[in-house]
């Protein structure tokens, strides 16, 4: 009987990419100073996913989601900082939030979250303008990439997601 390697175990976690991610994780990336702000400003240079908008944030679907249903929400106030958010900012951030979790729970008996900020140049994010990520976690996540491979792939298209997203916004209250 042959010897189990667990060292295949070991090795960093794989990533399978959209030909686009690739791209942008290369530096391809729209010519705009921000890509909050590019969508903020409807710039057509800047791919929009936006769901819904307040009258200080936007609500919208992650171009690249780590999981079906994964949303940004960001001030349309260009800032970097946790610090600089207004209590009316936060507030509407909350209340997007909030709305979001609510739905994910209900249309799609979503059990758990991650939601977090990447703040600062050494927090691993890519786009230096506050934004909170909402997250849905599903149970047995795990696929057989994830097991075989140590890859992940996601298994919908963003623009697809989008167009459901707007629908059960203005629905659900």
């Amino acid at each position: 009987m042959e010897e189990f390697d667990s060292t295949q175990w070991d090795a960093p976690r794989k990533n399978l990419f959209s030909i686009h991610k690739l791209e942008y994780a290369k530096g391809k990336r729209p010519a705009v100073d921000c890509i909050l702000c590019g969508i903020c400003r409807q710039d057509p240079e800047v791919p929009n996913l936006t769901i819904t908008e307040t009258k200080l944030t936007i609500v919208s679907v992650n171009l690249y989601p780590y999981n079906p249903g994964h949303l940004i929400i960001f001030p349309k106030r260009h800032i970097l900082s946790y610090e600089e958010l207004t209590t009316e900012e936060a507030l509407e951030i909350h209340e997007g939030t909030t709305k979001a979790i609510n739905i994910l729970k209900k249309l799609w008996n979503v059990q758990g979250f991650n939601l977090g900020y990447n703040l600062g140049k050494n927090s691993g994010g890519s786009i230096p303008h506050i934004h909170q990520h909402i997250v849905p976690r599903f149970p047995n996540e795990a696929g057989f990439l994830d097991v075989l491979a140590n890859s992940r792939i996601v298994i919908y298209e963003p623009y697809e997601m989008q167009k459901e997203w707007i629908r059960i916004w203005s629905e659900f209250s």
